[in-house]
């Protein structure tokens, strides 16, 4: 949700909690020399983004959910 989206200048939209529930699979990923979490489509396996922890952003969780866009679907906020 747009609520829990914040400016982390990565150049991806970031969330500090995914709201996907079941449609997403973390699992660790420790290419590129760091560890971090990759992100998938519990549906088709594909790379939807990966998770950072402990940068230090001012966020209740402490964790960057770097998405890419192209897997998102956007909606109206319900009234």
């Amino acid at each position: 949700r747009s609520t829990e989206k914040f400016a982390s200048n990565c150049g991806w939209p970031s969330f500090f909690s995914p709201l996907a529930g079941e449609s997403i699979i973390e699992r660790e990923d420790r290419s590129l020399g760091m560890v971090r979490t990759e992100v998938l489509c519990a549906n088709c396996n594909s790379h939807l983004g990966h998770v950072f922890a402990g940068e230090g952003y001012d966020t209740p969780t402490d964790l960057r959910y770097c998405i890419n866009s192209i897997s998102m679907s956007f909606e109206d906020a319900e009234a």
